[in-house]
Formats: structure tokens, C-alpha cells, sequence
């Protein structure tokens, strides 16, 4: 089964008509080198895969190897070598068009900030995020949205024969990402502690964040356990949802929620191996909410998202602002869900244009003036 990832490949194409470089980021293996493969023949000269040790050779005089190359360049995992955005930013700077001198596409798994020692590229490269399958690319019938809820949107855990075979590659993709990728990024806890954060982490997802007990429990300190976070936010495996601080007269919530980005790594951790085992655990809600969380902001692609909640308990899982419009979100994993005081309280303290109830149904419906239940496959445009 082939799923192409046109919309993907149309955002490439469009940076790549503007853009002296672009650095496409996500987590490994996510499909990353498949999307440059539309771009350039990966046996060219004009591409690198630093992982390979003839690659990192050809490399080893960057500004001599790269300095004759005309037309697109692709380097593949770029966070081995740190140093190059240095070279390339002298590259870049030369005078002329970027087609004679070099154009270059930067493949990474680990956000910008974090794979260069530097800001040298900083205004001269523009970023396009990789994630795994969205329901957009996989098919909105109820079978294929379970899957990729069950299995995640990473291509070899999705795409995989059957659910016992997804389980082994997430697990071994957890255990990868562990002993290799952090070393390398200059994350030196050592692997068996950070499979323990990890797990810990995973009763955390759709929660608000504390660093004390897990701190408490793995015996290191508050900073080291934030610096731990940090790491797996940057290597886009959590993402840490922001609070958004109303001006009321209410105590707010200023730490920041949990999700991790690919349920399936969130039910690898968990144990869980089929959908039965999914459907019947006690965490079956939360994960839908973060499931549902990262389709809809692939989807509406705000310009800024938070959560809100009060120490008074309203709260509002996703404010999202676009086009100077705030919007609500709420997630619900019922079958028909309802109007709630919190709703009312979200809608009236925070202003908003209107406020979507996100659930896995079928039918839209009204639930209140601005307010509507709508199904999680139906927000696709």
C-alpha cells in the first residue's frame, strides 16, 4: 500500500521556488527522505546521507565540496554534522542566483535549534515540519482512523501487516531513539533511566505538567527532569501545549499539558497492543484527546494554540487563534456529546468566535449559539 503525500509535496515544491535553503524536520524515519526523493535522485552527487560513512567523507573539506555544486543539494540527517550550517551560510551569501550557486534542503530530526551549534542560517532558511500519516492522507472511514489512532501515523508502524509487527517496530523505534538519537544531540542520560522518564511520561499525556514527581521518582533533580522533556519535545516525540493566561479575576493553570505527538509510541509505552486493549484501558480518552489534538491542528493550522483551564476548574482544551479569529476546541470521546458549564464559562471568558466540540460521531449538530459538536473527519476542508 502506497499512501502519496501530495499536499506535502506541494508545500515542498512551493519553499523550494522561493528559498535559497529549506530545512525539512520531523522524527526519524517519518518520511522525511521520501518526500527529497521527488526532488533529486538519491545515487546524485548532490546528496548526502550523513549516516553513511562515504557521505560524512565527501564532506570531510565542505566549503570545497560544496562550492561546485550547482542546482539542488539535499543533505539527509543533518544533525551529525553541527558544524555545517556554518558552511553553508558562507555558501549562501555568495552573490548570484541560487540555482547556479547551490540551493540546499536539509533533512533533520530534531528541531533547528537544537541539531546546529549556531544561528548562522537564521533568515536564510525557511522550516517545513515532517509529522507522520494524518487522517488527510490515510482515509477518514472508521477502520483506517482507528488504525492510525491504535498505531500512530509513522509510516512502518501504520502501514504494518498486522498489529503484533506495529507494536515490535514502535517498541524498537522507542528503544532507537533512547540508546542513538538523544546521544547523539548531546542528551547524555543513560538509556535505561530515560526509557523509565519516557514511561513515566506517558500517564502524563493530556495532563498539566509537574515536574516534582517524576523528579521524586526517578531521583534526580526538577532541572534535569525539564531538561529531559525539552529533548523529547525537540525531537517532536511530546509536545508541551502552552497555557493561555486570560486578564480575569481568576487563579490560572500556568503549567503547561502533555501530549505525546504519535499515539502509537504513547500505546507502545503503555503496553497496549490492539484496539480491544485500547478501547478498555483507563487512559482509552486522553489518548483520543491527543489523537484528535495533533489532526486538528495539522488540519486548521493556527498561527498560535494553547490550552486554558482556572484553578476554579473551566477549562478549555485547545484555543486556537487564526486570521485574528479565537477559536475553541473540545474534545470528546462520546457518542453524543453535550453543552457543559465549562463550555459556557470558555466561550463567555474568553471571547470566542466560536467553539467546536470535536468527537468521534457522525452527525454535526448545534449544541448552543457559536457552539457545535462536529466530527473529528469531517473538519478536513
Amino acid at each position: 500500500m502506497l499512501i502519496e503525500r501530495r499536499q506535502l509535496i506541494d508545500q515542498l515544491a512551493r519553499l523550494l521556488a522561493s528559498f535559497r535553503a529549506v530545512e525539512l524536520v520531523g522524527p526519524r524515519q517519518v518520511g522525511k527522505t521520501t518526500l527529497a526523493r521527488h526532488f533529486i535522485d538519491v545515487t546524485s552527487p548532490h546528496y548526502f546521507d550523513l549516516e553513511d560513512p562515504v557521505s560524512r567523507q565527501r564532506l570531510t573539506d565542505p566549503i570545497s565540496t560544496l562550492a561546485g555544486l550547482q542546482g539542488l543539494v539535499v543533505i539527509d540527517e543533518v544533525q551529525h554534522m553541527p558544524a555545517l550550517p556554518e558552511t553553508l551560510r558562507v555558501l549562501m551569501d555568495r552573490p548570484g542566483h541560487m540555482h547556479q550557486n547551490g540551493q540546499y534542503l536539509l533533512l533533520g530530526s530534531a528541531s533547528p535549534r537544537v541539531m546546529h551549534k549556531s544561528e548562522s542560517l537564521l533568515g536564510r532558511a525557511v522550516t517545513l515540519e515532517v509529522s507522520g500519516f494524518d487522517i488527510g492522507e490515510t482515509g477518514t472511514n472508521a477502520h483506517t482512523v482507528q488504525q492510525l489512532w491504535l498505531r500512530g501515523g509513522f509510516p512502518a508502524a501504520y502501514l504494518a501487516p498486522d498489529d503484533a509487527v506495529s507494536t515490535q517496530w514502535r517498541t524498537a523505534a522507542i528503544q532507537r531513539h533512547v540508546s542513538s538519537d538523544l546521544p547523539l544531540l548531546g542528551m547524555n542520560a543513560p538509556a535505561p533511566l530515560m526509557t523509565r522518564f519516557w514511561q513515566m511520561l506517558a500517564h502524563y499525556h493530556g495532563q498539566t505538567w509537574n515536574a516534582a514527581e517524576p523528579a521524586r521518582s526517578l531521583g534526580i533533580t526538577e532541572p534535569t527532569v525539564r531538561r529531559y522533556l525539552d529533548y523529547l519535545t525537540q525531537t517532536f516525540m511530546v509536545r508541551q501545549l502552552q497555557p493561555w493566561h486570560a486578564n480575569l479575576a481568576k487563579r490560572q493553570v500556568k503549567a503547561p499539558k502533555i501530549y505525546f505527538r504519535d499515539t502509537g509510541l504513547l500505546h507502545a509505552l503503555l503496553g497496549i497492543r490492539n484496539l480491544p486493549q485500547l478501547l478498555a484501558h483507563p487512559l482509552s480518552g486522553a489518548s483520543w484527546e491527543g489523537f484528535a489534538l495533533e489532526q486538528v491542528l495539522r488540519i486548521a493550522q493556527p498561527d498560535e494554540a494553547y490550552f486554558w483551564a482556572t484553578h476554579q476548574g473551566a477549562e478549555l482544551d485547545l484555543l486556537l487563534f487564526k486570521d485574528s479569529r479565537r477559536i475553541g476546541v473540545e474534545f470528546k470521546r462520546s457518542d453524543a456529546p453535550k453543552l457543559t458549564p465549562s463550555m459556557r464559562i470558555a466561550m463567555e471568558d474568553l471571547k470566542l468566535d466560536a467553539l467546536y466540540v470535536v468527537y468521534p460521531g457522525q452527525h454535526r449538530y448545534a449544541l448552543a449559539e457559536q457552539v457545535e459538536a462536529v466530527p473529528l473527519t469531517s473538519l478536513l476542508p
